[in-house]
């Protein structure tokens, strides 16, 4: 999708009054539908589905992250649920006052989002782990209009370099218009009060296990999302 489609898809879509969502068997990337639909014959208990967000629509703060885990969110239709990167995410979110409850991987652990909202760039599982620009590109439209739709919206944390072209695509930007950086923060636009930014590195078990990210430095990301909530109310 060419930048000039990508501004003009955020100008119409910001005029929208709905949600824009994936349908349950969408099939506008051919490689994620193949794949998932292998998955459903491989494991039928599973998901198996575009993974729908998680959290309310009138939150401040949202979540992008970069796709569904084979074994995580396609298996249990949560975000972030059931995979190594839930198990640092949840809690972190629970400690900064994001959430409530206790994370115990699963749909139906009763845990709550306070004022938060988390989805993914893309919203089907992809082989490997690994996503294309153009399957970025073709889930770029549920993003915008997700943005868009949550009209109290302060502040989004980018969990990957993935994840912060997206934002900034889906927000009408070129993804060199703002350098990812892991702590940094832009003003990106998008309403009256502006939309920040926060980059992150993402969660993964393999940021962790080679400590490229800590739970310390995952924390001070949250915590400085939620003090730009504050001083933007």
């Amino acid at each position: 999708m060419s930048p000039i489609h990508r501004v003009n898809s955020w100008l119409i879509l910001k005029k929208m009054a709905y949600l824009l969502e994936p349908d349950a068997n969408c099939s506008i990337c051919p490689r994620l539908f193949g794949f998932r639909s292998e998955n459903k014959r491989a494991y039928p208990d599973f998901f198996n589905a575009p993974v729908p967000a998680f959290g309310s629509i009138d939150a401040k703060l949202l979540v992008v992250g970069l796709a569904p885990g084979l074994k995580g969110a396609n298996r249990t239709g949560r975000p972030f649920t059931g995979d190594g990167a839930g198990d640092l995410l949840y809690p972190t979110l629970i400690k900064t006052g994001l959430a409530k409850g206790n994370y115990q991987a699963s749909p139906d652990d009763g845990l709550e989002l306070v004022n938060a909202r988390i989805t993914n760039a893309v919203r089907c599982v992809p082989p490997q782990n690994k996503v294309t620009a153009n399957e970025t590109a073709a889930c770029g439209d549920f993003l915008t209009s997700e943005i868009k739709a949550m009209k109290n919206l302060k502040v989004i944390i980018a969990l990957g370099l993935v994840a912060h072209g997206a934002v900034l695509m889906a927000m009408g930007h070129k993804k060199s218009a703002f350098k990812f950086a892991h702590g940094a923060t832009f003003k990106i636009g998008g309403s009256e009060s502006e939309i920040m930014l926060a980059d992150s590195y993402h969660c993964s078990r393999y940021n962790t296990n080679t400590g490229r990210l800590t739970a310390e430095m995952f924390d001070d990301v949250f915590l400085s999302a939620v003090k730009l909530i504050k001083g933007r109310n």
